[in-house]
């Protein structure tokens, strides 16, 4: 028997200071039996840093050949693919020929550096491509079946708050390629 996806609703007040983009989003998360509460929080977290009317979660864990996020133009191209956690670097490669922007969020401190260092000089190669690390202590702890969400971005923070919880998120870039 397969199991199913548990579903999350978050209604998402994104205040991107840095973008000047501010708008509100019902999202729906799909998070699959895998994925941690942390992974799906990064997930929306990124979707924050990146809002726009057509970006979009991808099936992720559920389909090898999405991401977790993308955007796509009118016309069906791939404008921005969106990965979280610590991605093969042929899987990235591959995304690099497809997408006009490929960015990666990592989250696990130790095991990011440690993913980074062995990767960075073949990353360095993609050219449409850009890493940051996230440290969000605390981000499962925002996770609830139906979410309200306030979002502040500036500067390299992401503010998270929703039911008496608030969380900080830190934004190290890594590398900053063309993406």
């Amino acid at each position: 028997m397969a199991l199913k996806a548990t579903i999350y609703k978050a209604d998402v007040s994104i205040s991107d200071l840095d973008r000047n983009y501010y708008h509100d989003h019902s999202l729906t998360l799909a998070q699959h039996p895998s994925e941690t509460d942390e992974r799906m929080m990064v997930r929306l977290v990124a979707f924050a840093l990146n809002a726009s009317e057509r970006l979009e979660f991808g099936k992720g864990l559920s389909n090898e050949e999405e991401p977790a996020l993308w955007r796509k133009s009118l016309s069906g191209e791939i404008e921005l693919w969106i990965d979280v956690g610590h991605p093969e670097e042929r899987r990235l490669r591959k995304a690099c020929g497809v997408a006009d922007g490929v960015k990666v969020y990592c989250y696990g401190e130790r095991g990011s550096e440690v993913w980074w260092r062995q990767n960075e000089t073949a990353f360095a190669r993609l050219k449409n491509l850009s890493v940051a690390g996230l440290q969000a202590p605390g981000i499962a702890q925002l996770a609830q079946r139906t979410m309200r969400l306030q979002c502040t971005i500036e500067g390299g923070y992401v503010w998270l708050s929703g039911e008496g919880v608030q969380c900080e998120v830190i934004v190290n870039s890594w590398s900053s390629n063309r993406a």
